[in-house]
């Protein structure tokens, strides 16, 4: 008798300790989360892994993320957002201007001379967006959002020393801002997302890229890119992007209090000056690599970054045109940015 209540005893044991174990796994949260670039990229390895860890930490572990670089959740990089927005992943990492049009007041920091490096610019993009242009984020919960230390021009073999150096040659840019940089300097734009670039380039598609020194490495851009046109570096560069890293604002509202919280500790300005510093931090490597390869560097003077600054003055009107079109106040907007981007750069 009393070896089958043993055995009674045991099983009924081995059913709650199941269930109990059941119950903690189907308290783990997995949340997809997607994004264009490579599994060696800054993004993946020093910003989005980071904050997956975070989370999982914080959480005590109820909070884990399936990370896919790469596209590889499908999709092409533009329908990022409407991703994180739809449902189809729980959270993103982007740019979100590579929607053209769409994200009108928040690409005023895309202008052409407006922001010197990430760190300093991204606390301001993110105050920005709270006080400007929060709608155009509607259907996700804005986690951070940040900038790169500005573009270079990376060209596979031609030069550029003056204005007039750009006339005909196809030059590679991020969104339909920097496409009309491109325009303005005299070049032949060609817009596509930087997965792109280092096949349009070494074939010939373009003669360069508008592209940082941060995502130069990941693709290995020095390699295919052998001439660099750099602004002086205490100067406002020729372009940035804006990023965000958005949750699919249905998934965090279903979370628990204890689990929106720990979304919250790890949301907002801090986390997007910890993401500038990031992307700051992979500038002086990446380009260290291609001192290292020899490649040829050009340095624009005072005077030419100048006549450059002349030559695209008109996107800035151009934008401020649009703003008001879609009845925001342009001139406003942007001179909220310049105010933001001197706040936090003293």
């Amino acid at each position: 008798m009393k070896p089958f209540k043993t055995r009674m005893i045991l099983a009924v044991t081995a059913v709650l300790l199941g269930t109990v174990i059941a119950g903690a796994a189907s308290d783990v949260i997995v949340l997809k989360v997607a994004h264009p670039n490579p599994p060696n990229s800054t993004a993946n390895k020093l910003l989005v892994t980071p904050w997956c860890n975070k989370i999982n930490k914080e959480s005590n572990g109820r909070l884990k993320c399936q990370i896919y670089p790469s596209m590889s959740l499908g999709g092409t990089p533009s329908q990022l957002f409407d991703q994180a927005r739809d449902g189809v992943a729980d959270v993103i990492w982007t740019i979100p201007t590579y929607q053209a049009g769409r994200f009108i007041k928040t690409e005023v920091f895309e202008l052409p001379f407006m922001t010197i490096n990430a760190e300093k610019g991204s606390p301001a993009l993110w105050e920005y967006i709270q006080k400007n242009s929060l709608d155009e984020f509607k259907g996700t919960k804005l986690i951070f959002a940040h900038l790169h230390d500005g573009t270079q021009i990376q060209l596979k073999s031609k030069s550029i020393k003056s204005l007039e150096d750009f006339n005909g040659l196809k030059l590679r840019a991020p969104t339909r801002i920097g496409s009309q940089i491109v325009a303005a300097l005299g070049a032949i734009p060609v817009q596509m997302p930087v997965p792109s670039v280092p096949e349009a380039v070494s074939k010939g598609v373009v003669d360069g890229a508008m592209l940082p020194w941060e995502i130069m490495t990941a693709f290995k851009m020095q390699e295919i890119a052998k001439v660099h046109v750099e602004t002086p570096p205490d100067l406002p560069k020729v372009s940035n992007s804006i990023f965000v890293m958005a949750m699919n604002k249905a998934k965090y509202d279903s979370l628990s209090p204890e689990l929106r919280k720990v979304i919250d500790n790890n949301s907002g300005l801090e986390e997007s000056k910890w993401a500038g510093k990031v992307f700051g931090s992979t500038t002086e490597p990446g380009r260290k690599i291609a001192q290292d390869r020899h490649n040829t560097f050009i340095a624009v003077s005072p005077a030419e970054y100048k006549r450059w600054v002349k030559a695209t003055e008109n996107v800035d009107d151009a934008w401020i045109k649009e703003a008001d079109a879609k009845g925001a106040n342009g001139k406003a907007l942007l001179n909220d940015a310049k105010t933001l981007l001197d706040k936090y750069s003293k």
